[in-house]
């Protein structure tokens, strides 16, 4: 028997025997999906893992079933029911075979073979060491008469309330479910101070959603007895995050949510108090005056046990701060239980978030969501130019401010205490120069009159003549920036496409179509390295990666130990280009407004020769799976270690590379030991191979082969299979191999035979057979045996 027959003739059934499918609240849940895999190109991922079978009941996942055929071992699919166990964070978990079942506890290692499956109530009562007696139908029934619910009530009611999926169409991740029992398991213990650390564009505010809701739908309070529905605050310290979450919470009933703003507490006199999940800023509840104009902070007007439940949001950003006055309201509110969202772990910065909170429930790190396929991986581009630092010489003019004699002015000093205007405009020309121009762009500036400088500079050189194409968003650009911002996140309009800012845009902004990064100030703290990189990793269809691009060295953070290796973009070596550019004479962009120029900034023009010689280089920089950076020879070194662990021979790899199917299996081997068909790409530019085969960067590592261009291949194969095909077979081979040479060895793949048939034969697969004399099976053989000839080894 092969595993679908074993699954259906002896699986199935003894999973409902033992009542799974069939007892009410038990659920199998089939080929489920864990993770989609790593990112690795259009169209393209790594390893995805779906478990064979799950086991739930009352809404949580108890256990992981691994399948395997019926007459292979028992234990051989031991090892990928660990696994899933681990992500799915389930404590059982089963390999079978369909003959017998072999049982690992998670939590104390035991392992053994067992007669039957556990019926749904046996695993729950496995999985909790106490279980409630109580009749989960109507639990409040017997909780109303009780005092307080205890923890095990609290936790068996939580699970009665399913998740608000939308019908099914939007389940959570594996990780967020995770995130949400973690907090439902300490809210049921009773913690008051809980953290979460989930990386950026990993789903906090879909967690947190899914806790309020199921906190409401139970009626969870502080006074841990159902008699009302919660009330729910949810904290942020920017407007934008605080209108994303309201957005976010509409399957509520509509007077359930309530926006806190000034202008509404000004109008009604009062702060509100009539619903059930409040949402506003720290600014908000900070503001407020008496008669005599003295400070009277708005959340004063609440009781100090109005609410059951706090969720801050980016709590690392100061709210628990304690010279912070964003945690007076944390301390006021001191009852309620507070629940502490960051993307950030723990950090000499932020350390006081953690002292405040307690060590996490649940991390998922940047790493992880990347590895997962979960989020974007990303490249850096470290750009130097010879104006990275300047010291004064006569033949530049001061044209305004104080010099400074001799001082050599550093990264930290242009666009604060110096601006250099043509070379502000050579970095914009390189970053132009590459990227799409109708990619959305986010760009980080000194200040909000670098930010404004650079938003023209960029609107002066566009290709695009749409005046919207560029906008400036700060803190200063008030209800038309934040509408700037609005438009620029509707992934249904591409104006404006790029955005300049200082620090508004470093976190919060959910855009989930940004493919570049450029960082043209200064990053000093990990923290918001951290938030800024991820502007980029949220998903999208068609963005296989996204691009920083690094004119300040930022990227030397990757380097330091409190990284905690949670990194890992697509590997990569640094190819360095030395291109000497001559920059036009430029314009003067027009002078920002008096208000927004510090007056002691010093401005210098650069002597006429200066301003036409500026060279810059260029450095692309990808990391290895472990979240380290990887230099040429180490990806050489890594890559050469790794090769004879998949062909013992040049011969050998010639002989894989030359079938469709097991040049693919070598592929995927390749990608699973962390190098994918993007890398081996790059590593076709570190070679000077771009326009060879991937067979030659695998031949150049492994054995020193020179490369050959992918013409030359195929000038050869046309002399060869001469001798082996028809006319009319050679005239279709002759197709394939202009678009190999065109597009590379993936026009090669089995896959792509009908493609390439409806192309040269009228869109028409019975002109194709007419044409070459030939049934489907022997055109199949046509195209896998010409494809030897290709990589033939030349003669001498």
């Amino acid at each position: 028997m092969n595993e679908s027959e074993t699954r259906a003739e002896h699986i199935d059934p003894a999973l409902r025997e033992a009542g799974w499918g069939v007892v009410d609240g038990s659920r199998v849940r089939r080929e489920h999906s864990i993770v989609p895999g790593r990112i690795e190109g259009p169209g393209k991922r790594g390893k995805a893992q779906s478990a064979d079978y799950v086991l739930e009941y009352r809404n949580a996942k108890l256990a992981v079933i691994e399948a395997k055929p019926f007459r292979e071992e028992l234990t051989l699919g031991v090892a990928q029911a660990k696994d899933y166990a681990a992500k799915l964070s389930v404590r059982f978990t089963y390999a079978t075979n369909g003959r017998g079942i072999y049982a690992i506890d998670m939590h104390t290692g035991k392992e053994e073979e067992i007669s039957r499956y556990p019926t749904p109530e046996e695993l729950w009562a496995m999985t909790y060491a106490k279980t409630s007696a109580q009749t989960l139908s109507q639990p409040h029934a017997k909780l109303d008469s009780r005092p307080t619910a205890t923890m095990e009530e609290w936790r068996d009611w939580f699970a009665t309330v399913s998740y608000e999926d939308k019908g099914g169409s939007h389940p959570g991740r594996y990780y967020q479910e995770t995130a949400i029992e973690r907090v439902l398991q300490a809210v049921a213990e009773n913690q008051r101070r809980i953290l979460l650390t989930l990386a950026t564009g990993t789903g906090k505010t879909f967690i947190a959603f899914q806790v309020a809701w199921k906190l409401f739908h139970s009626r969870w309070n502080l006074r841990r007895t159902p008699t009302r529905q919660p009330r729910i605050l949810f904290l942020a310290d920017r407007n934008v995050l605080a209108d994303q979450a309201y957005n976010s919470f509409s399957a509520f009933p509509e007077d359930a949510l309530k926006r806190i703003t000034p202008d509404e507490i000004r109008k009604k006199g009062k702060v509100p108090k009539n619903g059930s999940i409040f949402f506003t800023i720290f600014q908000t509840f900070m503001s407020g005056t008496k008669e005599d104009g003295s400070p009277a902070p708005y959340f004063g007007d609440y009781p100090p046990d109005f609410f059951d439940l706090i969720i801050i949001d980016e709590c690392h950003r100061g709210g628990a701060n304690d010279e912070s006055s964003w945690r007076d309201i944390l301390d006021y509110f001191e009852p309620a239980v507070q629940l502490g969202l960051t993307a950030t772990p723990k950090r000499t910065e932020n350390a006081d978030t953690y002292a405040y909170f307690g060590e996490p429930v649940f991390v998922y790190s940047l790493k992880e969501g990347i590895n997962d396929g979960f989020l974007t991986p990303f490249r850096v581009k470290n750009i130097q130019t010879t104006l990275d630092e300047y010291v004064y010489t006569p033949d530049d003019t001061v044209v305004e401010g104080e010099l400074e004699e001799g001082k050599r002015y550093e990264e930290s000093d242009f666009n604060r205490n110096i601006e250099i205007r043509v070379r502000e405009r050579k970095r914009v020309e390189i970053f132009m120069s590459h990227i799409d121009p109708n990619e959305k762009t986010l760009v980080f500036c000194a200040n909000q009159n670098h930010a404004l400088l650079v938003r023209d500079l960029i609107n002066q050189m566009k290709t695009v003549p749409d005046p919207n194409y560029c906008q400036r968003v700060t803190a200063n650009d008030g209800v038309l920036g934040d509408q700037y911002l609005r438009d620029f996140q509707d992934n249904e309009k591409s104006l404006p496409t790029i955005l300049t800012t200082s620090q508004k845009l470093s976190t919060g902004v959910d855009a989930r179509n940004v493919r570049n990064i450029v960082l043209m100030r200064p990053v000093n703290s990990m923290i918001e390295f951290k938030q800024i990189i991820g502007r980029g990793t949220r998903l999208y269809d068609g963005k296989y990666y996204f691009t920083i691009y690094d004119f300040v060295k930022a990227h030397h953070h990757f380097n330091d130990p409190e990284w905690d290796g949670e990194l890992a973009p697509e590997h990569d070596e640094t190819i360095s280009e030395i291109r000497p550019e001559v920059a036009k004479r430029p314009e003067r962009a027009s002078e920002p407004r008096e208000d927004y120029t510090p007056k002691q900034k010093l401005r210098i023009k650069l002597a006429d020769g200066k301003e036409r010689s500026i060279q810059h280089m260029i450095s692309t920089s990808f990391w290895h799976p472990d979240g380290t950076p990887i230099s040429a020879q180490q990806f050489m070194e890594e890559l050469y270690g790794k090769l004879p662990t998949l062909f013992e021979s040049e011969d050998q790899l010639r002989e894989i590379w030359s079938v469709p199917g097991t040049r693919q299996l070598l592929l995927q081997r390749l990608s699973e030991l962390g190098f994918g068909e993007e890398q081996l790409a790059e590593m076709q530019r570190i070679i000077g191979a771009e326009n060879s085969d991937l067979f030659d960067v695998l031949s150049y590592v492994a054995y020193a082969l020179p490369p050959s261009t992918r013409t030359q291949r195929a000038e050869r194969a046309r002399l060869a299979i001469k001798q082996s095909f028809s006319d009319r077979q050679q005239e279709f081979l002759d197709f394939v191999l202009r678009h190999y040479e065109e597009e590379g060895v993936a026009e090669l793949a089995i896959e792509k035979l009908t493609p390439l048939l409806l192309l040269k034969y009228n869109n028409s697969i019975n002109d194709a057979l007419n044409a070459l004399k030939s049934e489907p099976a022997q055109i199949r053989n046509i195209f896998i045996d010409f494809q030897q000839y290709l990589y033939r080894k030349v003669a001498g």
